[in-house]
């Protein structure tokens, strides 16, 4: 096959860059930071420093893979490679049940801080309307979610390069009235008053505060060169994590003491207050907002493009991979958007319980993906020559082996805390759940009985055939010779042009979907109705609804044969199978049907 089409030019490079930074600055940095210094003291930037060495880690060893094999589905792709379908299932599900409780939760911290101006509207009813207005945002192109996401992570990061410039005139006496003074770090009793040790409890807050990063990996799929703006987007992680997180929690630690900052309440807030600066939390609350809508709407995207990713590899409904005419799946942000709904009722209905549990089960799951990034980075690593590699990991293997232990570590502190146990225990429970359903799946699959070939009494001489992947198959052409060896046959072959069953899903974004999927259904019909001509047949053929049963049913309609043919993989292979397409045409046609099995299809994805 040929090569594909370029993907269509709607996430620029200034675009991409900013949804990497969006990704990783939120409300933990502004709020969160101020449970992470009362929990490990003024040393917390040390904290943060230590959780920023291992996403940066994890960051590089997605960089290799992704510029590599560029992929849309990122890492759930790289974990199916490494260690079979099984892992990317897992991963892919995981990741956007992830996605889909952050886009819940941000609907609801987001109205809380609207109220915050406007007391007297419902909570309920400013988390709906925050909750649609991204919705159609990301409804209406890719453009417009990279473009809302640009000025939303702007605005936050003009917020802490602010803070960290007026913060740091401060702490060297460059101010009005304030000499000098870095008194903070050590009186109030010193640098690690609560001991060394609660460095690495604040570990677990401070990893889970920098996720997303990763979204750059996806998003670049639709961006205008994937494997420069990933390489990209790895690299500015350092300059990222060092300056946003290390930088802005030592100023924290330096201007307030760490005693006295309050759970749940910005100490970005508190220290603009100490400055003398007006309306701080005016100031604050406005950009936390931002901080908030941007991840809302990055969690959106992230979301519905796992969506699609899991259809294009058969592993949820076919439909999540339709696109509208902008190149956005739509189905796929609508069915994300209605699970974060569900969990802003929950909030409503029942803050301390069902709310609590959704947040709580989906609270490890981050850790859980870098970690089987890690894993995948050093599988893959060892099977790939170095020749090959144009983005490599430092220090590999030993630094590779070093962040998956550190991973490791981090999951094993939260087993120890009781305060994070609860959420490694759901967490766990969630995987273990995916992981039980996808082994059922399989199993079900592969007890199917193939279907049977179905012969007519008298020999066929209009002959309908329904095949994708395996229409080029030797098993499906030495089939059709075999049905007109004794007397002359007409064929008509019909390809569906579904994302999924082309492979076109598997390596395109939304937005050149529908071309990549009926130039490649295009092919792959013509090839066969090219090989059986050749072979004195008389076939023709046309492309067919991307649903296999409407288009049979439409070519029935259309060809009226007396036999058809169906080609499919095996069982636990195909998607068509799994839906009972050939008992269902046989119960719908009443025509013979035979079943072909292709062990290996030919014809490969482009």
């Amino acid at each position: 096959m040929g090569a594909g089409p370029e993907l269509k030019k709607s996430l620029s490079q200034r675009q991409l860059k900013m949804i990497a930074i969006g990704g990783v600055i939120g409300a933990g940095l502004f709020v969160g930071s101020s449970v992470v210094i009362l929990d490990t003291g003024p040393g917390a930037f040390i904290t943060y420093a230590m959780s920023g060495v291992l996403v940066i880690m994890v960051m590089r060893m997605l960089a290799e893979m992704a510029v590599a094999n560029p992929s849309t589905g990122s890492f759930a792709d790289y974990s199916r490679r490494a260690m079979g379908n099984w892992a990317g299932f897992s991963v892919g599900w995981l990741y956007w049940y992830m996605w889909v409780t952050i886009v819940g939760f941000e609907a609801v911290a987001g109205a809380k801080i609207i109220s915050f101006w406007i007391p007297s509207i419902p909570l309920w009813v400013l988390s709906l309307i925050l909750l649609v207005a991204m919705t159609a945002t990301n409804m209406f192109s890719v453009a417009s979610f990279g473009e809302f996401e640009y000025w939303f992570a702007g605005i936050k990061v003009a917020a802490i390069i602010g803070f960290i410039v007026l913060g740091t005139l401060f702490v060297f006496g460059i101010w009005p009235h304030k000499q000098m003074s870095f008194s903070n770090l050590t009186s109030h009793g010193g640098l690690f008053p609560l001991g060394p040790t609660a460095l690495t409890v604040g570990v677990v807050a401070t990893i889970l505060s920098m996720v997303g990063a990763e979204i750059a990996t996806i998003a670049a799929a639709e961006s205008e060169d994937p494997e420069k703006a990933v390489a990209k987007a790895a690299n500015s992680v350092i300059a990222r994590i060092a300056v946003f997180f290390v930088g802005s929690t030592f100023l924290l630690a330096v201007i307030l003491p760490w005693n006295e900052n309050v759970a749940g309440s910005s100490p970005f807030v508190a220290a603009f207050g100490k400055m003398g600066i007006p309306y701080a939390d005016h100031i604050m609350n406005a950009v936390v907002l931002t901080a908030v809508l941007s991840c809302l709407n990055s969690g959106m995207y992230t979301a519905s493009r796992m969506l699609f990713v899991l259809a294009a590899r058969r592993e949820a409904p076919p439909q999540f991979v339709s696109v509208t005419k902008r190149g956005v799946p739509m189905v796929a942000i609508l069915v994300s958007s209605i699970v974060g709904l569900l969990c802003v009722v929950a909030a409503a209905i029942s803050p301390d319980k069902i709310f609590n549990f959704i947040m709580n089960s989906a609270g490890s799951i981050a850790l859980f993906v870098y970690l089987l990034i890690g894993i995948s980075q050093i599988v893959l690593r060892y099977r790939t020559p170095a020749s090959e590699l144009k983005l490599k990991m430092w220090g590999f293997p030993v630094l590779s082996i070093l962040t998956v232990a550190g991973i490791g570590y981090v999951l094993v502190q939260m087993g120890m805390d009781s305060d994070t146990r609860i959420q490694l225990i759901l967490s766990l429970g969630a995987w273990a759940f995916i992981i039980l359903m996808y082994l059922a799946n399989k199993w079900y699959l592969s007890t199917r009985p193939t279907v049977e070939g179905v012969s007519s009494t008298e020999r066929p001489n209009r002959v309908l055939v329904l095949a994708n992947q395996t229409v080029q198959s030797t098993e499906l052409l030495d089939e059709l010779r075999r049905i007109g060896a004794d007397r002359a046959a007409t064929y008509y072959v019909v390809v569906p042009a579904s994302p999924v069953e082309t492979g076109a899903a598997a390596v395109h974004g939304p937005l050149d979907i529908t071309e990549a999927t009926e130039r490649v259904a295009k092919e792959r019909l013509d090839h066969t109705l090219e090989t059986l001509r050749s072979q004195n047949f008389e076939a023709d053929g046309a492309l067919g609804d991307y649903r296999p049963f409407r288009a049979l049913a439409a070519a029935v309609d259309t060809f009226h044969p007396d036999q058809i043919v169906i080609s499919t993989l095996p069982p636990e292979e195909s998607t068509w199978n799994r839906f009972d397409l050939v008992d269902r045409a046989r119960a719908e046609h009443q025509l013979p049907i035979t079943h072909v099995v292709s062990r290996v299809p030919t014809a490969e994805p482009v």
